[in-house]
């Protein structure tokens, strides 16, 4: 039995809006984990919920700086400079 589908909105009510961005934030990660574990990926998840609560992810094998510096040398820039602080 496949669930419905729902309309991608903001969700007005704030208690459903956390109770949504919890159990979304969950999944988000425990998919984060399941890549690193399979495929061998390399994950970091940073996000700031809207009462500016810090959670992340981050595979067990590197550090977020690293995932940062690999990001830099694959794309040739520098994110570290003031253009873009």
């Amino acid at each position: 039995m496949a669930r419905g589908k729902i309309q991608i909105k903001r969700i007005e009510n704030q208690t459903n809006r956390q109770v949504t961005y919890s159990k979304r934030r969950n999944g988000l990660f425990k998919k984060a984990h399941e890549l690193t574990v399979l495929c061998d990926a390399k994950v970091s998840i940073i996000m700031i919920s809207n009462t500016q609560k810090l959670h992340e992810y981050i595979s067990p094998s590197i550090t977020t700086k690293q995932v940062l510096d690999q990001y830099q040398r694959t794309l040739g820039v520098d994110i570290w400079t003031t253009h873009y602080q």
